[in-house]
């Protein structure tokens, strides 16, 4: 049975396989058995060491590959408002909760960009404005989605107490997160750096289109919108199973695993 390369010294330790004859072997036909054992180990451990090196490398590969077929997940709001409040928790939780494995998922923000004051206009107010900077931050120092959209969706399930100091930091708490990052992002270069964040989102969004909140986009495309309290545009169905089942078609054709 093979042996990891940590066990090589205990090998070399061990007694022959073969007890000795009490015949004694000539001296010249003894001594290249121990050269021989330490050509067989050697060989044993270049060929461990060779498979143990070429399945890493797959691995490293295969993760390199998955990363690139994530299927894309954008999901566009106003931190304030009610319909994302519904569309996350009816919609986008419970998918991500299921296939966030597969998805790279990006949650955007709607406004409108002015050459005015910071730049941006948010619909709900300038506390709007704050909210979604608290989520952009968070987006941006904590990348895994399980952290930032648990997040994110804590905030706006009350989202009438954006931005207040204690609903951020109860939500920080609850989902792992460190209020000091939180609130140093948000303040950093005096509050421009946050600002810069909200402003590319709001762009992004009104790059593609995306003036409902809330718009959930799959593989760049319209997937679904949620809308005074109704869904519109969802073709394939708006329940969570229904999402995963377009995700799952979609990354299964990124890998090329579909039929011909």
């Amino acid at each position: 049975m093979a042996s990891s390369p940590c066990e090589k010294s205990t090998m070399e330790l061990k007694a022959p396989l073969l007890p000795q004859t009490q015949e004694q072997a000539p001296a010249d036909a003894t001594m290249p058995r121990p050269q021989q054992k330490r050509r067989i180990h050697a060989a044993m451990l270049a060929i461990l060491f060779a498979v143990f090196w070429l399945a890493r490398s797959w691995s490293c590969e295969h993760e390199h590959m998955d990363v690139k077929a994530r299927v894309p997940l954008d999901v566009h709001i106003m931190s304030k408002c009610p319909d994302a409040r519904a569309c996350l928790q009816k919609l986008v939780v419970p998918t991500m909760a299921n296939i966030s494995d597969k998805v790279d998922f990006r949650l955007s923000f709607i406004g409108q960009l002015t050459n005015e004051d910071d730049g941006v206009l948010c619909k709900h107010g300038q506390t709007e404005c704050l909210g979604n900077i608290v989520s952009l931050c968070a987006a941006r120092e904590y990348p895994d989605p399980k952290l930032h959209l648990g997040f994110t969706n804590c905030m706006i399930n009350d989202y009438q107490e954006i931005p207040k100091r204690q609903l951020i930091e109860d939500c920080a708490l609850e989902h792992g997160l460190d209020f000091g990052v939180l609130n140093e992002c948000m303040s950093r270069d005096t509050g421009a750096y946050g600002m810069g964040l909200l402003r590319d989102s709001v762009k992004h969004s009104q790059d593609v289109g995306a003036g409902i909140s809330c718009t959930v986009r799959l593989d760049d495309k319209v997937r679904c919108v949620y809308d005074g309290g109704q869904w519109k545009d969802c073709v394939d169905g708006h329940k969570p199973e229904d999402l995963i089942a377009d995700i799952e078609r979609l990354y299964d054709e990124a890998q090329g695993w579909t039929l011909a």
